[in-house]
């Protein structure tokens, strides 16, 4: 098992960020265990050099076996999504958090890093330049804040002596590997389903998935007992603009239709209460969630990430950018 010192228990590891972070864990000298609900997943994180542990977050047996020896603990897993029903947000977000946070604890884990959002932050009104003591948002009426923002809450709450724990918020992650945000908007379009709400022209901060990993390491390191860390790429770019650059490393460029926001608002809160009231499971054409992330600006502050855990971004958008275009050169599909 090598030295107990150096290892560390990671949820989500077969995902895009749990993903990368076990192979920076693992390039770094740690012995990692790897939760894996799947034959799949265990295959993924085996193949990034981690030890699988067969479970999800329901099951306790599995968390405290998986975080037994660790000194450690990087909580990845979460249903991100902007529709769902509440009991799967909750169940994924909420109740699973709690049991990754209890089996570390009873396994004597001494840090435990949360991984947080922005989004934990929003309930309608544009972020700008947020810091840590912007207010939590449990309240948010899109599931997948709200039950953000419950964890985190959760996640705080926990913190005692000889278990401290941590939360680092990335704001749109990017990078290599991504399954969400770049296969979502190239799917929607080719299917001719993409329209820009609003101008498109608000502010946004971003966040390679090199530099949210750093952000964690640090924060395992460094973080100061019931924090919050917001990261990013320390530049505030243009949505619009950051969206088509990265749409380009792929060959696609995006339609110049538009909605404006102040249809899609009232439109979005409509379809939600519409396909709740007829039980539907699909996505429907519009979510909150969507019309804040497309049309709202949201930026954010690093300022304590850089004076308490001497975070810098260690990846560029230019040469994250660049990375990406080389990736599609070499193999033209997206994975």
């Amino acid at each position: 098992m090598g030295d107990p010192s150096a290892t560390a228990f990671v949820t989500g590891g077969s995902g895009f960020l749990g993903g990368r972070l076990t192979e920076r864990l693992v390039r770094d000298g740690w012995v990692v265990r790897a939760l894996a609900r799947s034959d799949a997943a265990a295959a993924k994180v085996a193949a990034r050099g981690a030890e699988p542990v067969r479970g999800d977050l329901d099951d306790s047996a599995a968390l405290r076996a998986g975080a037994r020896g660790c000194a450690v603990a990087f909580h990845a897993a979460a249903l991100a999504a902007s529709w769902g029903p509440r009991r799967a947000f909750v169940r994924a977000n909420v109740d699973g958090t709690r049991n990754v946070l209890a089996a570390c604890a009873d396994a004597g884990v001494a840090r435990f890093v949360h991984v947080g959002t922005e989004a934990a932050l929003m309930d309608g009104a544009p972020l700008v330049n947020v810091d840590e003591r912007a207010p939590l948002r449990p309240g948010s009426s899109a599931y997948y804040p709200a039950t953000k923002a419950r964890a985190e809450l959760a996640v705080l709450d926990a913190s005692r002596p000889g278990f401290a724990t941590v939360v680092v918020r990335p704001r749109l992650i990017w990078g290599p590997g991504d399954t969400t945000v770049l296969p979502g908007i190239v799917a929607a379009i080719r299917d001719g389903r993409f329209a820009w709400i609003g101008s498109g022209r608000q502010l946004t901060s971003t966040t390679h998935v090199d530099n949210a990993v750093h952000g964690l390491v640090l924060a395992a390191a460094r973080g100061a007992p019931a924090a919050a860390y917001f990261v990013s790429d320390g530049e505030q770019l243009r949505f619009r603009d950051f969206i088509t650059d990265l749409l380009a490393t792929q060959g696609v460029t995006p339609p110049e239709r538009s909605v404006p926001a102040w249809l899609a608002r009232p439109a979005a809160a409509a379809c939600e209460t519409a396909w709740r009231a007829l039980r539907r499971e699909e996505e429907p054409p519009l979510t909150r969630l969507a019309v804040w992330l497309m049309s709202l600006e949201a930026t954010v502050d690093i300022s304590r990430a850089r004076r308490e855990l001497d975070y810098a971004p260690v990846r560029t958008v230019t040469d994250g950018l660049a990375e990406l275009h080389a990736l599609r050169a070499a193999a033209p599909t997206i994975a």
